[in-house]
Parts: structure tokens; sequence; C-alpha cells
């Protein structure tokens, strides 16, 4: 199966990392479903994208998860790659978090549990709904995005940087798991801050160097290609892609 005939749900696919991925395996010639919790901004987006197809998704409501796994599954004839991206940032729960970090005795209950629910259940749940069909085929593969290690104990982080130490860990015990079923698991990561919505203004306006979101096409859709099919449980970080990709050719 190559990136041409690939199918590709990517969740949180109407701006940032997911937009940028979306529209790289789109570009390959992937066959894309993008998710987001609006359907009419998922639907405006997905129309900029040569073939794809934009659906209504709240990874934290397991109905919503059930339908919008279904109505892609029918669309697209079949899920071959799912894509788990769909996140929430500290911006939610603190605005000024870069200049103002907050100790983590001032969060917000409701926001921790938002952003938990978002970046950790709703990849739980996604791929829950997702792999039981994967393995009835036979094959697929996830993709798991992540942070920087840095982010998951740094100062001012609660609820983010645990959020995302916990989908790594996932991640690992979905690899595990998964083992020798025919179906993939890795995870998939900047490298870096990036231009997003999850940054405050703020942070752009003063100069702070991040990173393009398209850092992200050129590894997912390496990951997609026939080149990637036996790779598991790897951490590959996109803007050390080229480099990573070197050594594991010269260790083959």
């Amino acid at each position: 199966m190559t990136t041409s005939t690939l199918k590709v749900l990517v969740t949180g696919g109407t701006s940032g990392l997911g937009r940028a991925m979306a529209a790289a395996l789109a570009t390959a010639g992937a066959t894309v479903a993008l998710t987001g919790r609006s359907a009419a901004h998922a639907a405006a987006v997905a129309a900029e994208l040569p073939g794809a197809a934009g659906i209504e998704l709240d990874v934290r409501e397991e109905s919503s998860v059930t339908r919008a796994v279904e109505q892609a599954w029918s669309q697209l004839g079949g899920i071959d790659m799912l894509v788990n991206n769909a996140g929430i940032g500290m911006r939610t729960v603190s605005p000024r978090f870069i200049t103002h970090p907050q100790g983590f005795w001032e969060v917000p209950a409701d926001g921790f549990r938002a952003v938990i629910e978002t970046n950790l259940t709703g990849y739980f749940l996604v791929a829950r709904e997702v792999t039981p069909r994967m393995l009835a085929t036979g094959s697929g593969r996830i993709v798991n995005i992540s942070v920087n290690y840095s982010t998951m104990h740094r100062a001012g982080f609660v609820p983010y940087g645990p959020s995302r130490a916990g989908s790594e860990a996932l991640s690992r015990i979905m690899a595990a798991d998964l083992r020798d079923t025919g179906i993939t698991v890795n995870l998939l990561l900047p490298g870096g801050g990036t231009v997003t919505g999850m940054l405050p203004p703020s942070a752009v306006r003063e100069g702070h160097r991040f990173l393009d979101p398209a850092v992200m096409g050129p590894p997912i859709v390496w990951l997609a290609s026939d080149e990637a099919a036996g790779v598991h449980d790897e951490r590959i970080i996109a803007a050390e892609f080229d480099t990573w990709l070197r050594d594991r050719k010269a260790s083959q």
C-alpha cells in the first residue's frame, strides 16, 4: 500500500499541527478525513485540501468518537492510519503561561480535567474505537502526536505537561499491546514550540523562536509510506527527521 492509496484519519485537523499534517498527507495523495469540534469549520478546512473530508468530533465524548469514526470509515472506505493529534494547550487554563507561569495549586480543577480529557483520554477513546477495526483487517498505523520531554516537567505546565507525559506512556503501552498484530504505533513530535493557536499571541509578537507547523509534513508522509510499513514503537522528532532517517538507513 502506498501513500497515494492510504486512508487517513487526522484528529484536530483544522489548525496547527493537525492541519499541516492533513495538508501534507493529502498533497502526497492520501485520502484524508480531518476532524474538529465544529462541523462547519472542519468542512471548510477540508475543502481546501485535495479529496479531503471534514468531520465533527469532540474527542472527550464517547458517543462523538463512535459516530465520527463510523463516518470516517464509511466515507473513506476504511481507515489505514490514525493520527491522534487533537489537543488543547496551556492557554485554556493560563492565558499568560509563558511570561507568568502559575503553580499547580492555582490551576482550576475544571481546567485540569478539560486538558487531560482532551489530550490523554481523547487519544485513548479514538484509538480504542479505531483499533478493533484495524485488527479485523489485519493491518493499520497509529501515530500519536507528543511534545518535548522538557514540557513534561517544566514549572507552570500543569496540566499540559502531565497530559502529554500520559499520552507518551499510553502510546508505548499501545505499541506493546499491538506488537506482532500488523498494526504499528509510533510517536511524532515537532522538536520545539510551534506557531499554533496554543500559543499566546504575545509570545509570537515578542520574537520568540518557534517552528513552523509544516515541519510535521515530511515525517508524517514518510510514516504513511511503504518504507515505514514495519516501523514500530519509535519516537520521531520532526525537526531532526532527516538526521534520524539517515541514521536509520545507515544502521540497516
